[in-house]
This record gives structure tokens, sequence and C-alpha cells, in this order.
């Protein structure tokens, strides 16, 4: 569970993965002439330090420091009794305690000699902690499309969100959301989600978190879930939803920030996107979504 239990399934994500990761920034920091890359993370930002070395806070924040010849550095908030777990379920091994990360970030700059330093979506970092002579990276340079490991991932979360939503919805009808969405937290959370947002709806809005009301006939559930650090969104709906789409809208994953609106334009190759559909049956609104991957200029399902 997302910060409570963590580990590290080699099998999933095995480490040669994370050196091919660090090797396209090392790559892009030699274009650019910086020493080093600086990834900022917290609690709620948590994916990008994830995606370079598995490490994820519970409730503080961190620098991740990967220079561009030696191997990553963490500078953590941390308290150094859970620096042997954070060794067991990340690559790193280099933790330096830092209460003050503003001050040890200056300090190991000044060791190294680097005179400025890359620093991962820079505009979205703050800026208290940040050497004046930082220079920005977007995360599209060194994270171009979503590797091998990562399709597996997403594939797996997408898996699971379909299979367990559409076992589940046959019995929502005639309960209570609340009971309901229950039932769909602990299917998920036993088979390994670790965040997880469930809104439904009885079509007379756009799904919302549960209010206490009884599901009817026509009923649609949305859930968006994390497993591994890779987001996926599924939705269905207990009616039967046909016919031409009264609205369709994209959202894209595999963003620094998931969940972001967009144009069908502006998907990439490689891109994963959430497609959601609204429809109508008899004067009810009917939702559907599920998650996709541009690919060739076409949009493959994620199985």
């Amino acid at each position: 569970m997302k910060r409570g239990w963590i580990s590290w399934d080699k099998n999933e994500i095995p480490p040669a993965a994370f050196e091919q990761r660090l090797d396209t920034a090392r790559k892009y920091l030699a274009l650019r002439d910086l020493p080093a890359l600086v990834v900022y993370t917290d609690v709620w930002r948590s994916n990008q330090g994830r995606y370079f070395s598995n490490f994820m806070p519970y409730w503080n924040r961190a620098l991740l420091v990967i220079p561009r010849d030696t191997a990553p550095v963490l500078l953590c908030g941390l308290s150094p009794r859970v620096y042997p777990w954070i060794r067991s379920v990340a690559i790193l091994d280099e933790i330096r305690p830092s209460p003050d990360l503003a001050r040890r970030l200056r300090q190991m700059c000044d060791e190294q000699g680097w005179s400025r330093i890359g620093v991962l979506d820079l505009p979205q970092s703050p800026s208290e902690l940040l050497p004046p002579n930082a220079v920005d990276v977007p995360w599209i340079a060194v994270h171009p499309t979503p590797d091998e490991s990562e399709l597996l991932m997403y594939r797996r979360a997408a898996k699971m969100a379909r299979e367990i939503l559409e076992g589940e919805m046959q019995y929502g009808n005639g309960m209570v959301d609340h009971a309901f969405v229950a039932r769909l937290e602990l299917k998920f959370r036993r088979a390994g989600a670790e965040d997880l947002v469930i809104l439904t709806t009885n079509g007379d809005t756009p799904p919302l978190p549960a209010v206490g009301s009884t599901l009817g006939d026509t009923f649609s559930t949305c859930v968006a879930l994390e497993y591994r650090g890779h987001w996926v969104k599924v939705g269905r709906s207990a009616g039967m939803a046909s016919g031409t789409p009264r609205e369709s809208k994209i959202e894209l994953l595999s963003g620094p920030y998931p969940w972001e609106f967009c144009d069908r334009a502006c998907l990439g190759d490689g891109d994963l996107f959430a497609l959601h559909q609204e429809f109508r049956e008899r004067g009810k609104r009917l939702f559907w979504c599920d998650s996709w991957r541009q690919a060739r200029g076409k949009a493959e399902l994620l199985l």
C-alpha cells in the first residue's frame, strides 16, 4: 500500500530499467553541459523521483540528485532510522540526512564545484530549496515516452481496474453508494492498488464522491487507480451505453502530472491517456472510460 506497505518486486521493475532511465537523463545533462539533475519529491509529487530510483517518501520531502558521472544521492528529510528500509526498496546507496534541504544542496554543489545544476520541472519545484544557478529540465527531455517496464505496470494496473470494476458492477444496483465504494476499495486494496479514487453517479450528474444515495439500474462508476506509481482510469455503466457518445474527453496519464485534459492532436507517439465518453439513455447520463496508448498514430487499448 502507498506509504503503508512498500516493496520492490525486481521481477516487475528490474534494476536495469533504472539504469536505462538514468542513462537517458545523463545523456541529456551531457548535451546541456550540466553536471547534475535535481529531482524534487514529496508526498504529493513522488512519481518522478520514483521513476529514477524507486524511492517514495513517507510524509516528508527530499531531493534526488543525479550526477552526470556518479551514482544518485538522496538528500532526505526523513530520520536515518528508515535509511536501511529505503536502501532495500530503491537503487540508492548514499543517503544524506538533510533536515535543511536547501543548505545541504548548496553544500553539495560547493563540494563538487558545480556552478549550475539542472532541476526537473523547475517552475513546479519549491524555489526556496533551489540555488539561483538552477536550470530547468523539462520532464519530456528525460522521459520522452514510457519504457517497457512502465508499460508493463500500466497494463497491469488497467487489467486490475477493468477486471475488478466489471466484476463488481452487477452488485451495485440497489446498494447505497458508500457501501458499493467500500466493497470496491476492499477488492482493489487487496489486489495491490496504492492509491484510489472512486466516483459514482445515478445518471443525473457527472461521477462524484459517494453521498449516501441508493444506486439505480443506470448508475456509472469511475475508478482512478495507482499501481506502483502508474495511474490508469476505468469507468463503466450499469446501463447500456451505445450509439454515438454525447461528449468525449481525453486525459493525459503519462505526463508529469496525470489527469491533465488535452486534445487528441496533442498526443505524441507512446503517450498514455484516458478516454472519457458520455452517453444518454432514458434521460440518464451514462459514463464510460478506459486507458489507452497512442502508438503509430493510432489508439491501442491498454491490455
